[in-house]
């Protein structure tokens, strides 16, 4: 009886390891790299706007404090 539980936690075992064998592989190759490369580009474009936005929040904050108006803005 002691044989049959070892022999199911070995095969247990096994297949846990060979699913994350495989799926360390498939980030490994090219697919997997594009889409690491793909989701950091995602990542940084995401970024990039929310800093772009939070800049022409800034800048209206500013300007309404200033009393600057928008139209005067375009003559410099």
């Amino acid at each position: 009886m002691k044989r049959i539980v070892w022999m199911g936690i070995g095969v247990a075992i096994g297949v846990i390891a060979f699913r994350k064998i495989t799926e360390a592989q498939a980030s490994i190759g090219p697919e997997g790299l594009n889409r690491a490369v793909g989701r950091m580009a995602d990542g940084l474009f995401d970024f990039a706007d929310a800093v772009r936005s939070g800049m022409h929040q800034r800048e209206e904050d500013l300007r309404a404090a200033l009393g600057i108006d928008e139209a005067g803005a375009g003559r410099r």
